[in-house]
């Protein structure tokens, strides 16, 4: 799946990093997840086995970055009625189009296609009668995919995504000013829905909140409108919001809106995550030979992340680091990268000149990083650059373009996070 990187020579560490990041690479794929969960018209759960033959009407909705490949997957086992794929534009799943809508929706901004797909899967689960079942596959990018908000613009929905995502708020902070401005995240979407459920998740999500994974639009919410307020004041979003945005939130606050739906309705179980992934790329090291240490749930801000990161490296007793979650950045220039590229950057910065070489890599399971073609970058310190001026104005991938480094894997319709490495060899 990991294309050979773009004008850097190959050594030895550069070559393991990248047999281990492919390993991870490839448990990353949601399809192979779900064989223990379905079977042929049946649905095996840690706590009870449902006999889809029972229902009338199954039906499935599936949302997000590995709606296509999951859809594939289950159609082959389950006999469907009918249901609704919402999926990034350029994707196009093998599917029986009579019996399957498909959607291609925006992302990581939504667009008139979202909103399209909010609204219809609002109604269709409105139609959905007594003895009928529901199949949800819910991964990472659902939130931008399927959008339809509560009494403000998609334009404004838009800005507030734009404003979030350049903010430096994490997943879960992000997702609960979300959830306060939609009719469908925060479980609203299934309020209606007449019949049972039950939903399987890829978690893209530090920590595995289930409320934070697209939204939680199949699960209860735990945050409130006032926590969306705290969120605005805490990264001075106030001048950025439109106006409708905040009139919402605040509406809520006074008790002019009703809160997000706070009881479980269906059943949510997630079949893959980020350590899942970090698990297969330890095993891996270990069989290459090195000495490896695990560290999971990264998260927080990206220079931070990288002062721990590199720490690590330097003085740890084991000379492989395997490394995974999803760090921010705050978004101050106007260059090309995403915090992939750029960690990998601020980790060559703190690495070199120092008693060891360090060769590092890091990328996006989803393939894509920030707002480049690439899934993440490879360096090593035994090469000599000045990276001052790209990382202030955020030009990662333009640094890696012109000296080497960017890797290529095109999109994956996976999503769990960002996972990487960090070899030292000594001097």
């Amino acid at each position: 799946m990991i294309k050979n990187p773009s004008k850097l020579p190959l050594n030895r560490n550069s070559n393991d990093i990248l047999k281990i990041l492919n390993e991870g690479m490839i448990s990353s794929n949601s399809s192979q997840h779900l064989k223990k969960y379905i079977l042929k018209n049946k649905i095996h759960l840690s706590s009870s086995k449902i006999d889809l033959k029972k229902f009338n009407n199954v039906f499935l909705i599936a949302v997000g970055k590995s709606a296509g490949s999951m859809s594939e997957y289950v159609s082959k086992k389950i006999k469907f009625k009918n249901g609704i794929i919402v999926v990034p534009k350029g994707i196009t799943p093998k599917l029986n189009k009579n019996t399957f809508e498909i959607i291609n929706a925006g992302h990581p901004l939504p667009n008139y296609n979202s909103l399209k797909a909010g609204k219809k899967l609002v109604k269709f689960l409105e139609k959905t009668e007594k003895n009928d079942f529901v199949l949800f596959l819910i991964s990472g990018g659902g939130s931008a995919l399927s959008v339809y908000p509560n009494s403000i613009s998609l334009h404004d929905k838009i800005l507030v995504n734009e404003e979030l995502i350049r903010s430096g708020a994490s997943i879960n902070e992000i997702s609960c000013i979300r959830k306060h401005l939609s009719l469908i995240k925060g479980g609203r979407l299934i309020q209606n829905m007449n019949c049972k459920g039950t939903s399987l998740l890829v978690s893209d999500v530090i920590g595995d909140d289930v409320g934070s994974i697209s939204s939680g639009m199949t699960f209860y919410d735990k945050s409130t409108f006032a926590d969306a307020l705290k969120i605005i004041k805490k990264f001075s979003l106030q001048c950025k919001f439109p106006n409708a945005a905040l009139t919402i939130l605040k509406e809520g606050v006074n008790g002019n809106i009703p809160e997000t739906p706070k009881k479980v309705v269906i059943k949510n179980t997630i079949i893959l995550n980020n350590f899942s992934c970090l698990s297969k790329m330890r095993q891996k090291s270990k069989k290459l030979g090195y000495k490896v240490e695990l560290i999971s749930n990264i998260t927080g801000n990206l220079e931070q992340v990288t002062k721990m990161l590199a720490s690590k490296a330097i003085t740890s007793k084991n000379n492989c680091i395997i490394f995974g979650g999803e760090p921010t950045v705050n978004v101050v220039g106007n260059g090309k990268g995403g915090r992939n590229q750029e960690l990998v950057l601020r980790l060559y910065e703190k690495l070199k000149n120092k008693k060891s070489n360090f060769t590092f890599a890091s990328i996006g399971t989803d393939g894509i990083d920030g707002n480049t073609i690439f899934a993440g970058s490879i360096f090593s310190t035994e090469y000599e650059y000045d990276t001052k001026s790209y990382l202030k104005n955020n030009d990662s991938s333009s640094f890696f373009k012109k000296f080497g480094g960017v890797i290529k894997t095109g999109i994956t319709q996976n999503n769990v996070n960002d996972i990487g490495v960090i070899i030292r060899h000594t001097l």
